[in-house]
């Protein structure tokens, strides 16, 4: 499975406000940023949310209409967020994975886990068959 995984140290909103936290969240996993000008990124993610909140699960074509964009837009920013495995896709159904926000933050987190872990075996392995010495 591909997965791309992206952080970022960003200060936390001040204030409590939940528009401002998704945007928080989407921009420290870097869902919402770059040359995005108009936040369409951060509309969309947003939309998501609520939708999966509200419904339990949402589709491209439901934040489409909703957002009056082109179903092609949406499913564009969808894919980083998949990608990333916090949401998946069955069918046409798009769901946070896990359920909820937190648990899909804390799967992303143990899947960091593993890829360092991995990157740090072949590391040693690499280190052991070039004669390297580890400092620690």
């Amino acid at each position: 499975m591909f997965q791309q995984i992206i952080l970022r140290d960003l200060e936390k909103p001040k204030e409590v406000d939940v528009i401002k936290d998704i945007e928080w969240l989407g921009d420290s996993f870097g869902f919402c940023s770059g040359r995005d000008t108009e936040r369409i990124a951060s509309k969309v993610f947003q939309a998501i949310l609520k939708d999966a909140a509200f419904k339990g699960a949402t589709s491209s074509e439901l934040i489409s209409k909703s957002l009056n964009l082109a179903v092609q837009r949406v499913n564009y920013h969808l894919r980083s967020l998949i990608d990333s495995g916090f949401l998946y896709r069955e069918k046409r159904r798009i769901f946070i994975r896990q359920g909820s926000i937190k648990s899909a933050v804390e799967e992303i987190r143990k899947d960091a886990n593993r890829i360092f872990d991995n990157l740090s075996l072949i590391a040693e392995q690499i280190d052991n068959a070039l004669g390297l010495k580890n400092r620690f």
